[in-house]
C-alpha cells in the first residue's frame, strides 16, 4: 500500500503542475465576483467580443483571415485586440474561449439587444450614446487628426481656422464628424460616409480635401491607404477629454467586471505597455 501511495506522488505532482499552468493561462488572479463561470454571457463559457470589419491596423493586426478583412482580431495583435484579450484573461477566459463577431460600428451603440458581451472598435463615450448602452471605463484617450494629401493647399494649414475653407469628411456617427461640425465649422457642409474606407476613397478621388479620424487611424491612412497622404495636424481636445470605451448591453452585469479588469490593467502598466507596443508613432504637428 505504501509503495502504491509513493508511486502516486509523482502523478499527483504532475497533475498539480498541469492544473497550475492551466490556471495561469486563464487568469493570473481572479477578480472577486467576476469568475468566468458566474458571468451572464451571450453564450455560456465563451466571451463574445464584437468588432467592425474590416479590422484596421493599428487597432487590429495579423494576416487577413476570413471572414475578417485587412487584419484578424483573433491574432491578439493590434491595440484593441490585445486589450480585449488582456481583459478576457482578467475575467478568467483562455484565449481559445474568446469569440469575435462582426457588428458594424454604427450598430454597436443604438438601443436594442446586443449579439456581443462587449464591443471594441474605437467607440467614443458620449452621454447620448450612454443612454442606450453601457460604456466601460477608458482604454484609450483620443486626439482627432486631419488627413489630407501632399502638394494640396490643405497640407500647408497650421490652424483650425485655416481648415474652414476646405471640404472635409468623416465616417457616419463618429465623434470625428461631430468635431468638424462643432469646432471646425467649415464654410461648406462636411460629407459623411458609411465607412471610413469610403471617406478615404473620397479623399483619393478629390471629392473632399481632408478627412478627420483619430490619430492612430491617421497614421494608418497615410502609411497604407493614401500614397500621398499627410497628417495635416492633430486637433486639440475640446470640451470633455474624449475616450474610447468598450460597449456593453445597457444594464449588463458584466460592465462592473470589465471596469475592474481595466482598472487592473491601468494599474499594473499593461495598458501603457500595449500602447507603446501597438500605437507608438512619430508625433504629428498640432493645429492651434
Amino acid at each position: 500500500m505504501r509503495k502504491a501511495l509513493l508511486a502516486l506522488v509523482p502523478i499527483a505532482a504532475a497533475l498539480a503542475v498541469a492544473a497550475s499552468a492551466t490556471g495561469a493561462q486563464r487568469s493570473a488572479a481572479a477578480i472577486p465576483g467576476c469568475a468566468n463561470a458566474g458571468l451572464t454571457l451571450v453564450k455560456s463559457g465563451q466571451l463574445t467580443v464584437g468588432a467592425d470589419n474590416p479590422a484596421f491596423p493599428l487597432w487590429f493586426g495579423g494576416k487577413e483571415k476570413k471572414p475578417w478583412k485587412v487584419s484578424d482580431p483573433y491574432s491578439g495583435q493590434g491595440y484593441e485586440s490585445a486589450v480585449a484579450y488582456a481583459v478576457a484573461k482578467q475575467l478568467g477566459f483562455a484565449k481559445g474561449e474568446v469569440h469575435w463577431t462582426y457588428v458594424p460600428f454604427s450598430k454597436s451603440f443604438p438601443p436594442g439587444k446586443k449579439p456581443f458581451d462587449f464591443y471594441i472598435t474605437q467607440v467614443s463615450y458620449t452621454p447620448d450614446r450612454a443612454k442606450a448602452v453601457d460604456f466601460s471605463k477608458s482604454y484609450y484617450f483620443v486626439n482627432q487628426a486631419v488627413v489630407g494629401r501632399k502638394a494640396k493647399p490643405i497640407a500647408s494649414v497650421h490652424s483650425i481656422a485655416g481648415l474652414k475653407k476646405f471640404r472635409l469628411g468623416a465616417q457616419l456617427g463618429t465623434t470625428s464628424y461631430d468635431y468638424i461640425v462643432k469646432y471646425i465649422q467649415p464654410s461648406s457642409k462636411p460629407l459623411v460616409f458609411d465607412t471610413n474606407d469610403l471617406a478615404v476613397q473620397a479623399l483619393k478621388n478629390g471629392q473632399i480635401d481632408g478627412i478627420v479620424v483619430d490619430l492612430p487611424t491617421a497614421f494608418y491612412v497615410t502609411a497604407v491607404q493614401v500614397s500621398d497622404g499627410v497628417i495635416v495636424g492633430r486637433l486639440p481636445t475640446k470640451g470633455t477629454k474624449e475616450h474610447f470605451g468598450m460597449v456593453l448591453q445597457k444594464g449588463s452585469a458584466l460592465t462592473v467586471c470589465v471596469n475592474k479588469a481595466l482598472d487592473r490593467l491601468w494599474a499594473n502598466g499593461t495598458i501603457k505597455k500595449l500602447q507603446q507596443t501597438w500605437l507608438a508613432k512619430a508625433g504629428a504637428p498640432d493645429l492651434k
